[in-house]
């Protein structure tokens, strides 16, 4: 009983970080014990051959199902890059097409008006099925969603292209000066996703957010993401949006039981 038990969590977990890997683990455990195998070493290289499989054939099948993946497999001349391989590993790198399609056209306009400037994609959407969760996430779950990093610079503010301040663009946070707005202030909501994260936060390089390019990209959201691709939402945290001088309506606080917004700007077509 406390083996079916520790089986089917471990589907669980893998289902929940991967969405096809509770699959590829249960495939592995029929083929081992098919085969009689006993080794652990064994039995892990077989599941992991099982998930690479599963992994390449739902790149070739997400298609179908209307989504498409952003490749990992970046050359120093894309200006379009996914942060961190394990995005792709973890599956979690899909959007629909004309996400993918505003990604590379924003890419394209940084590049043009900021020569050589590297756009970072970080968390998209499962290749298959609405409505599935992408942990810790509340709303990637069609498609339509993509997280970008912020640009940023250092100390001397020397602009550092394609470098993020946390090594998987995430959990690092721009925090609120004194008299800044803080909507969640006095909060204490048991079911949220707003961590701080505190204990992290010296571990994080001192980098600065990089004013002109990051305010460019959002200008370029707000004007032809809207036009051309049916850009609908941007989350950025409230101080970071007054601080950069935004306006725009597309430009929405997310809430308080989600995720902060001062680590990266989280973008929703309709």
């Amino acid at each position: 009983m406390l083996g079916i038990i520790l089986h089917a969590l471990i589907v669980v977990i893998l289902t929940l970080l991967t969405q096809i890997g509770g699959l590829a683990y249960l495939v592995a455990l029929a083929a081992s014990r098919a085969w009689g195998i006993r080794r652990f070493l064994a039995k892990l290289t077989i599941f992991l051959l099982c998930y690479v499989g599963a992994s390449l054939a739902a790149g070739l099948a997400a298609p179908k199902f209307g989504r498409v993946p952003l490749s990992c497999m970046a050359s120093t001349t894309d200006r379009l890059v996914v942060r961190s391989p394990i995005y792709c590993l973890l599956n979690r790198n899909y959007v629909r097409p004309e996400v993918r399609d505003l990604a590379k056209a924003l890419a394209a306009h940084m590049d043009e008006e900021f020569p050589g400037t590297v756009t970072t994609a970080l968390d998209a959407n499962f290749p298959f099925v609405n409505g599935f969760p992408l942990l810790p996430h509340l709303s990637h779950a069609d498609g339509k969603k993509l997280d970008f990093a912020y640009y940023y610079k250092d100390a001397d503010g020397t602009f550092l292209n394609g470098v993020t301040r946390s090594p998987i663009g995430y959990f690092a946070f721009e925090e609120p000066a004194p008299g800044d707005e803080l909507p969640c202030q006095g909060r204490h909501d048991w079911l949220t996703t707003r961590w701080d994260f505190d204990a992290l936060q010296p571990l994080f390089p001192a980098y600065r957010i990089e004013e002109q390019r990051t305010s460019a990209a959002v200008r370029w959201l707000t004007s032809e993401g809207v036009a051309r691709f049916g850009l609908e939402k941007i989350f950025i945290e409230p101080h970071l949006k007054n601080a950069l001088g935004i306006t725009d309506s597309h430009v929405r606080f997310q809430g308080c039981r989600a995720a902060r917004h001062d680590d990266h700007i989280h973008i929703q077509v309709e």
